[in-house]
């Protein structure tokens, strides 16, 4: 997927006005942020918030021993018949995707839904080399009928409406046209049968690996993880580093968190735990389970301060939370991730300089850090990284001067009430509109009426009538 993050802020200006997205995307994070709140704080405030700290700090544990932790999950994987491979960038990674394919001969691939996948373009490069590739997730599904990336990290499709998404089954699928949403779902399933009983390789992500046991651990609520997973005789899952963590115990914990966050669940419909291919006396599973342990930039961030960002378990509470993704949508980011988590984990996974408005794209509420099911401090790290941008170079010379003439009016108290009392006659004569970068406020943005005397004066005058003096 192409970056496109430093178009935010001309993708943003183009969500604000797509009315049916807005509809679309206030609907779907409202009910996503009110039933996480539900199910979060269930047995009450004080569980909720210890269940939420026991997540973080069996997630900072495994951070803290990632190197050990990734040794230790691999033996244990080929101890239980599974074929570890490591893939440094997204290139390794789809090459290594694309050896298996040709080892085994395969021609079609039915895949649930990754994220690391999208990082990667696996698609795209397998769609090149000639391969049926087919998302079965369904709104996976529904965004590649319309050739779209996913807007949300567990809702992909939540940019699109029902009606939308009605309109597509009968544009690409020749759906007979109807507006029930079981009717459209249960079309879409009959669909997507045949590919679960045809394809030669399953391709998955997958939440955790428990290091302890060398398991696989997937999260859904369609059953399409499961059917990729066992139907089809070769099983490839792509998963980054930093999902693997110590032993059971603390699997129990995430796997509670994950859904409650994510989708307001107890649990999930479906928890697979996987533990290598089929094994003799076995009625079914794949003969083949290859694990790609992918990197693409994560152990660069490892090295600094914003390692924490790598205990992201996904599950998409920092977008349903966050009132610049509810106005945006995840498109506007421009790169596989949005929101919060977009905001600081693009600009570390591409570059700075390829996702510099993006650390701006937050008013710092700090709802982001509330709901986050691992207590993930995403507004320091945005800051940091607005240190970053000015630091290395990326602030346009405007803002850059408008910095220095702030700083230089703010060294002196002089300076500060000259520039005050300038701001109220400019302010007068400009009337509602600002001129120049400064209407990029007032584009949107009423902008208040200056006190008819600053509080400076208003205290000499309060200071002079204590003293008896003329004010």
């Amino acid at each position: 997927m192409d970056v496109k993050s430093n178009q935010f802020i001309a993708l943003s200006s183009i969500a604000i006005g797509n009315a049916e997205m807005q509809k679309a995307v206030t609907k779907g994070t409202h009910n996503a942020y009110v039933k996480r709140q539900a199910a979060m704080f269930v047995d009450g405030h004080e569980h909720g918030e210890a269940l939420r700290q026991q997540a973080a700090e069996a997630k900072r544990r495994a951070l803290r021993h990632l190197p050990d932790l990734l040794e230790q999950a691999e033996a244990q994987m080929q101890a239980n018949g599974i074929h570890v491979l490591w893939a440094a960038d997204s290139a390794e990674a789809n090459r290594q995707v694309l050896d298996i394919v040709r080892r085994h001969s395969v021609k079609k691939v039915a895949k649930s839904k990754s994220m690391v996948t999208e990082e990667t373009g696996l698609n795209h490069a397998l769609e090149a080399a000639g391969i049926d590739v087919v998302e079965t997730d369904l709104g996976e599904y529904i965004i590649q009928l319309n050739h779209e990336p996913p807007s949300h990290i567990i809702a992909p499709v939540i940019h699109r409406t029902k009606e939308e998404i009605r309109d597509i089954f009968i544009e690409k699928l020749n759906m007979p046209p109807t507006d029930d949403a079981a009717t459209m779902v249960a079309f879409a399933r009959q669909k997507l049968r045949d590919v679960f009983l045809t394809a030669e390789m399953g391709i998955s992500g997958g939440n955790f690996i428990i290091a302890e046991t060398g398991t696989l651990c997937m999260v859904t609520n369609e059953g399409n993880g499961r059917l990729c997973t066992t139907l089809p005789p070769v099983h490839v899952a792509l998963v980054g580093i930093e999902k693997v963590i110590e032993n059971v115990a603390d699997y129990a914990t995430l796997t509670q968190v994950l859904p409650r966050s994510g989708t307001g669940q107890n649990m999930t419909v479906y928890t697979n735990m996987i533990h290598g291919p089929r094994r003799p006396g076995d009625d079914d599973g794949p003969e083949h389970v290859y694990v790609i342990l992918v990197d693409n930039g994560r152990s660069r961030i490892y090295a600094t301060q914003y390692a924490e960002v790598l205990s992201c378990i996904r599950c998409g509470a920092c977008q349903n939370a966050c009132p610049v993704y509810r106005s945006t949508g995840g498109h506007a980011y421009g790169w596989v991730y949005g929101g919060p988590i977009g905001a600081v984990l693009t600009p570390l996974l591409v570059g700075l300089d390829k996702a510099t408005p993006l650390p701006n794209a937050s008013s710092l509420c700090g709802s982001c850090k509330q709901v986050c099911p691992v207590d993930i401090d995403l507004p320091r790290m945005l800051l940091e990284l607005r240190h970053d941008i000015v630091q290395q170079g990326y602030t346009e010379r405007t803002w850059n001067a408008g910095m220095k003439a702030w700083a230089l009016g703010s060294s002196s108290p002089r300076l500060f009430e000259a520039g005050g009392a300038l701001a109220r006659i400019g302010r007068n004569l400009a009337g509602e509109q600002l001129p120049g970068i400064l209407g990029n406020w007032t584009k949107s943005r009423d902008f208040p009426s200056f006190a008819a005397k600053p509080f400076r004066q208003l205290w000499r005058e309060r200071q002079a009538r204590r003293n008896g003096k003329p004010s």
